[in-house]
């Protein structure tokens, strides 16, 4: 499913127009990254939590020289499923 088809099923089953299912979806996804950059972790019951895990930095290797490089330290955005997710999904 892409944005567009996401829109389109917020919009079906939230009985929105197409525009109100967009702003939301985008305006989620704005508060969502804001958060994430400012730190905090953003949780939804039942559903999971968006959270910024820090990784350290470290060295790697130019594949095409084999030159040895510094790898800077960065944060990556992860997901982790709640229960209840997990359940609908396997159940």
């Amino acid at each position: 499913m892409n944005k567009s088809e996401l829109i389109q099923a917020i919009a079906d089953e939230a009985e929105l127009s197409k525009r109100a299912a967009a702003e939301f979806v985008n305006a989620f996804v704005s508060v969502v990254t804001q958060e994430l950059k400012d730190g905090n972790d953003v949780t939804l019951v039942g559903f999971g939590t968006f959270h910024a895990a820090q990784s350290a930095e470290c060295q790697g290797r130019n594949p095409k020289t084999g030159e040895p490089l510094t790898i800077a330290a960065r944060k990556t955005p992860k997901f982790r499923p709640g229960k209840a997710l997990k359940d609908a999904v396997n159940g």
